[in-house]
C-alpha cells in the first residue's frame, strides 16, 4: 500500500563501543525507513560493523561519522531530539515527532553528552523503570515514530485484527476544491 509520505527522521548513536549494538541500531533504521544514520565520537571501528551487516543497510542508508559534538551538524530545519531517561524528559507516547528529526541516544553506559542536550530540540523518554539497551531503545523510537505517522487503520476496541479499511491523510486544500468543484453556484 502507498502512502504520502511526509518529513524525514535520521538516528544515530553517540560514544557507542559495541559493534553488535550499532549494526543493530543501523539495520533497525533501514528497516524502519530512515534518511540517514549517525554515530558522535563512536569509540568502535565502524569497517568491522559493516563487515557484519546482513541486511545491507551500510549501501542503502547515508551514514555520517562525526568526532565530536561540535563537529555534528544536521540538515536545516531539522530537529535534534535526544534519547535521554531524565526527570524533565517528555514520556514517548505524549511526545508529538517533528516531521523532520534526528533522534540520538547515548553510549550503552552513560548518557547523552551534555554538549548534546544542549543542541536538542527535545528531549523524550521510553516510560521503563531503568534504561536498556540503546539497539533496543532505537527501536521502539523508530517503533514509535511509525506509530504516529496516521498510515494505520485505527486499532479496534475487541481483540484482533481491524475491522475498518486505512483511508490515507487527505491534504486540505485538494480535499476541499475537490469536494467543491461539482457544487453548483448558489442563485440569489
Amino acid at each position: 500500500m502507498s502512502y504520502n509520505k511526509r518529513g524525514y527522521f535520521g538516528i544515530g548513536v553517540e560514544g557507542v563501543t559495541k559493534p553488535g549494538n550499532l549494526g543493530n541500531m543501523v539495520r533497525s533504521a533501514h528497516s524502519f525507513g530512515a534518511s540517514f544514520f549517525f554515530t558522535v565520537g563512536a569509540q568502535l571501528n565502524v569497517k568491522q560493523v559493516r563487515e557484519s551487516d546482513t541486511s545491507k543497510a551500510w549501501e542503502n542508508l547515508p551514514f555520517f561519522e562525526y568526532e565530536t559534538g561540535g563537529d555534528f551538524m544536521l540538515p536545516k530545519k531539522c530537529s535534534l531530539v535526544a534519547v535521554e531517561f531524565t526527570e524533565d524528559s517528555i514520556e514517548l507516547p505524549s511526545f508529538k515527532h517533528p516531521q523532520a528529526a534526528a533522534y540520538i541516544l547515548g553510549p550503552e553506559m552513560g548518557n547523552v553528552s551534555s554538549e548534546m542536550m544542549e543542541r536538542a530540540d527535545h528531549v523524550i523518554k521510553i516510560p521503563m523503570q531503568f534504561c536498556i539497551n540503546v539497539g533496543v531503545a532505537g527501536a521502539i523510537v523508530m517503533y514509535d515514530r511509525l506509530m504516529s505517522t496516521g498510515r494505520f487503520a485505527p486499532r479496534p476496541i475487541m481483540a484482533g485484527g481491524p475491522t475498518e479499511e486505512w483511508m490515507p491523510p487527505q491534504e486540505g486544500l485538494r480535499l476541499f476544491l475537490r469536494s467543491n468543484r461539482n457544487k453548483q453556484p448558489s442563485k440569489k
